[in-house]
């Protein structure tokens, strides 16, 4: 899905309106009728009669805001829309639907409520309602609210109801995310047409809450004549990447990865990208190591197994002299993961040097192997296999000449860049991270979390992505869905266990669930896990429920320790499985 700029949102509109023919009126229709469709099923407690308040401004995310309450007024919701007058001010659509929605009466329900606020004494000191819709400025809006739309605002936020905003919480650069005053913390955003850049990039991701994108009937190839080369990445998308698994197949058909991995002291981190490569589905994964601490791995992983390499002499880091065992051993395996623990030693460097420039299997390098990489990165130039390089912002910065920028553009232009210098597929870690190709293409990925800073993360990262590489996805692919499968299980770890205390190989354990949303065509609930929305999928029921409705004890024999939730056909069926 297209990322867009607010100047670039417009110019989509003007030639759907202009050159396509589609009349700005029917826009705000579709956009407004769209968001309330898609406030009735996922917004709480829409499904019954609810008590809605919705703020409108002058332009056009107010007259959005009129057509979203004469929707939900149709459909027997108590509707108040409290609009910011003189009415003479408002836009030409927004005049239009708000005479429709002053209009709007139907047989056994009263008239839309009406309310005019010219000052802040106009305002209700508890606006008694469920849900509070937010269609004060949409997004166009730059600079801080100032005078009554700054004091809406502070009101809004401060009242105990769910909000949803239309569009862009008001207040919110639709560009980078960030705010001059006062701005609306939303529960819910509905984005119209395209994602906005801000959405995305903190504060603005917090603010939004959980984003949904509302059609609103602009055709594709209008989308298509701007070239726009920056995209979100969408679980949809993802689940449509992952490599399909054959009924009959043997696990030599899905895929063998080597890991060149560890050192002393660091062996965690090789162990952390076994597990993750298995738990995404690799057949097989067989860490290689220096000799001196494989036995170490060995008793860390069950399922992985681990090949002896030499290593420099009580150093316990792998030497140069083993480059002809590796390239040997990689004969025998589909891709390979390099870097996660190896450390820095010089011998180390030298030989991830010489190996990546005779590459022929497909490779994820991270940690050190991105180190031994500095100051010798001409070699990506003549590598021989597709490559994926995962480096964080210091390791990054030891790749690039250039300094390093901090607004979010400007990083996205140099991870462009790099990508396409070096023929690469380039993920850049971050908040938000960015996967970059060799076409100038970026993709920027909106699952994860603060908790997922903390050691062995990135370790995580390498194992999933030389996973999909070892199953014979290609290279952009197992980058992209690598990054949001590892948010995607960092959100789910945070949900379970708070940001604060979670630790990298519980991304790790949740890997099984992520795949089990995505797979179970359950995407825009798993969106919901980051938002903080405390639930679980039922594997019996095939819908997402509440923590609350699944049984606390994880050895819980009906319900395969809360695999299943606790409702009377779920539990029953567990009697019955077992034997009872």
């Amino acid at each position: 899905m297209k990322l867009v700029t607010s100047e670039l949102i417009q110019k989509i509109d003007r030639e759907a309106i202009n050159n396509r023919g589609i009349p700005s009126e029917q826009l705000m229709e579709n956009a407004g009728r769209g968001i309330a469709e898609q406030m009735a099923d996922y917004v709480d407690p829409l499904p019954d009669k609810s008590r809605v308040a919705i703020f409108c401004g002058k332009g056009n995310n107010g007259g959005d805001g009129y057509v979203v309450g004469r929707y939900l007024h149709q459909w027997g919701h108590d509707v108040t829309i409290y609009f910011m007058g003189p009415i003479d001010k408002l836009s030409n659509d927004a005049r239009l639907n708000y005479d429709r929605a002053l209009a709007e009466k139907i047989a056994m329900v009263e008239a839309i409520k009406m309310v005019e606020i010219s000052s802040p004494n106009d305002l209700p000191e508890t606006i008694e309602c469920d849900i509070i819709v937010d269609a004060i400025f949409g997004t166009g809006f730059s600079g801080a609210p100032r005078g009554l739309s700054a004091d809406i605002i502070e009101h809004i936020n401060s009242q105990d109801a769910v909000i949803v905003s239309v569009d862009m919480p008001s207040g919110l650069n639709a560009n980078n995310g960030t705010h001059e005053g006062n701005v609306v913390a939303a529960d819910f955003t509905f984005t119209l047409a395209q994602p906005k850049y801000g959405l995305y990039l903190s504060p603005g991701r917090e603010l939004a809450g959980t984003v949904f994108v509302v059609p609103i009937g602009i055709p594709d190839d209008d989308v298509a004549k701007f070239e726009i080369k920056d995209e979100l990445i969408t679980p949809d998308s993802v689940s449509t990447m992952l490599p399909f698994r054959k009924p009959d197949g043997h696990k030599g058909d899905f895929g063998k990865l080597m890991v060149l991995a560890g050192s002393t002291g660091m062996t965690g981190a090789a162990a952390l990208a076994g597990e993750s490569a298995l738990r995404s589905g690799c057949g097989l994964c067989k860490v290689a190591c220096p000799k001196t601490v494989q036995p170490v791995l060995a008793t860390k992983m069950t399922e992985v197994m681990t090949y002896l390499l030499p290593d420099v002499a009580k150093k316990g880091a792998l030497a140069l002299r083993g480059l002809g065992e590796i390239r040997k051993l990689l004969d025998q395996h589909d891709a390979v993961a390099i870097g996660p623990g190896i450390g820095t030693h010089h011998e180390t460097g030298e030989l991830i040097r010489r190996l990546i420039s005779t590459l022929d299997k497909p490779a994820v390098v991270d940690a050190d192997g991105l180190n031994a990489l500095s100051g010798h990165t001409d070699i990506l130039k003549d590598k021989k296999a597709p490559l994926v390089l995962t480096p964080h912002p210091g390791e990054f910065r030891r790749l690039w000449d250039g300094e390093y920028p901090e607004e979010f553009h400007d990083r996205t232009e140099v991870a462009r860049q790099f990508a396409s210098t070096y023929g690469v597929i380039l993920v850049l870690k971050g908040s938000p991270t960015i996967v970059a190709d060799p076409n100038g293409r970026c993709f920027v990925n909106q699952s994860g979390n603060s908790g997922m800073a903390t050691g062995g993360s990135g370790d995580v990262l390498t194992g999933i992505i030389g996973s999909f590489l070892a199953q014979g996805m290609a290279a952009l692919d197992a980058a992209i869905a690598g990054v949001f499968i590892h948010g995607l299980a960092g959100d789910i770890a945070a949900n379970d266990l708070t940001e604060r205390a979670m630790i990298a190989s519980d991304m790790t354990d949740a890997l099984p669930e992520v795949f089990e949303l995505l797979e179970c065509a359950e995407y825009k609930m798993a969106i919901e896990v980051r938002r903080g929305v405390r639930g679980k999928y039922c594997s019996s029921c095939k819908v997402w429920k509440p923590l609350t409705e699944f049984h606390k004890d994880s050895s819980h024999r009906a319900t395969q320790g809360g695999r299943h939730c606790r409702c009377k056909p779920c539990y029953k069926a567990g009697r019955k499985r077992l034997g009872y």
